[in-house]
């Protein structure tokens, strides 16, 4: 029978009491305290997930201090949006733009680094960061307006690509009260409809409606 060293596994001689490599003790005490503990592949996989947690946190928390917050007019702003939403029932969009977003008015220091067109809003998935620029404050006409830029960030909070946010924001504009009879001189609108168009073609064949659009109801 040999004795293996628990600290250094270095195979012992059987009457030897500590390792004559590391000095450890060999005794059954020693043995089954050790054996008694995690594997030790258990102990390695659980320090990974720590790394890999406080790795993840740091970048998080890099990328939400790395830009402003929103001033307090622009908060109200966004609130005032976020509330005509939950008025037309988008109950989901609106849990995630008020409980889990987090709002930025600046670019952090990833979005800084990727060249970008000129935009409303962008989000960072999945970490829920949401910057909103200052066009969005400037151009829409109106809470409708920034509703459904919103609506559009809140689909990226679900970790939908551009084509699906596009496409559930345009079958969306009657129920948010966003339409072409309604907002027919808005150049939000406009924009966004070329956008769509770009995303989602298959919604412009309709030769019968204006545009193409086969989301238009006659």
């Amino acid at each position: 029978m040999k004795k293996k060293c628990y600290e250094c596994k270095l195979v012992n001689f059987p009457d030897a009491e500590v390792c004559s490599r590391c000095g450890g003790h060999l005794g059954p005490e020693r043995a089954g305290r050790v054996r008694a503990g995690l594997p030790s592949f258990l102990r390695r996989f659980a320090v990974f997930l720590l790394v890999c947690a406080v790795s993840v946190a740091g970048f998080y928390f890099s990328l939400v201090m790395s830009a402003r917050p929103l001033d307090l007019a622009q908060r109200k702003s966004v609130e005032s949006a976020i509330g005509l939403l939950e008025s037309k029932g988008f109950t989901n969009e609106v849990f995630l733009l008020r409980r889990l977003a987090v709002y930025r008015s600046e670019d952090n220091w990833l979005n800084a680094s990727v060249e970008k067109e000129n935009a409303f809003a962008a989000t960072n998935f999945p970490f829920e960061i949401v910057t909103i620029y200052p066009d969005f404050f400037l151009y829409p006409a109106d809470d409708v307006e920034r509703a459904a830029i919103l609506l559009h960030e809140a689909k990226h909070l679900e970790g939908a690509d551009e084509r699906a946010a596009y496409e559930f924001v345009w079958r969306s504009r009657e129920k948010l009260g966003w339409t072409t009879e309604s907002y027919r001189h808005s150049e939000i609108l406009a924009q966004v409809r070329r956008q769509t168009r770009d995303a989602v073609p298959s919604l412009f064949v309709c030769d019968i409606n204006p545009f193409g659009d086969c989301t238009e109801r006659r």
